[in-house]
């Protein structure tokens, strides 16, 4: 179950959640979400969760289902996901800290690091 915690955008639906992770979810709606609205995620097999709408893309072309992603407020395995990824057990500060540091021990001139040139374009020919 999914409701707004923004009085001014009302919403309150059960949705079917699609993707998860210990930083958030993307489930699928009948309305679009505007970015930002606070969402009370409940009914969950490990209680509920709150977060952000981070994302609102809509599915087809028919405008009648949306793909919302929201991120949670407080990281975690509120999926009860049984046995998760070794990842999910990372606060964010210390995530930051090895995205940071994996991301600088990246190799510029390895695959597939070596497609993009420093403007950000990638080469005519890959």
């Amino acid at each position: 179950m999914v409701t707004s915690l923004d009085r001014l955008r009302p919403f309150a639906e059960k949705c079917v959640v699609l993707v998860v992770s210990a930083q958030g979810c993307g489930f699928r709606s009948s309305q679009a979400l505007q970015i930002g609205t606070p969402v009370l995620l409940s009914e969950l097999p490990a209680g509920s969760g709150s977060g952000r709408v981070a994302n609102c893309l809509p599915l087809g072309e028919e405008g009648k289902q949306f793909l919302i992603g929201v991120a949670l407020y407080n990281h975690g395995n509120v999926w009860g996901v049984a046995d998760p990824p070794d990842d999910w057990n990372i606060t964010p500060e210390s995530s930051a800290a090895a995205a940071h540091n994996a991301s600088a021990a990246h190799n510029k001139q390895t695959w597939p690091y070596n497609l993009f040139t420093g403007s950000g374009e990638g080469h005519p020919r890959r």
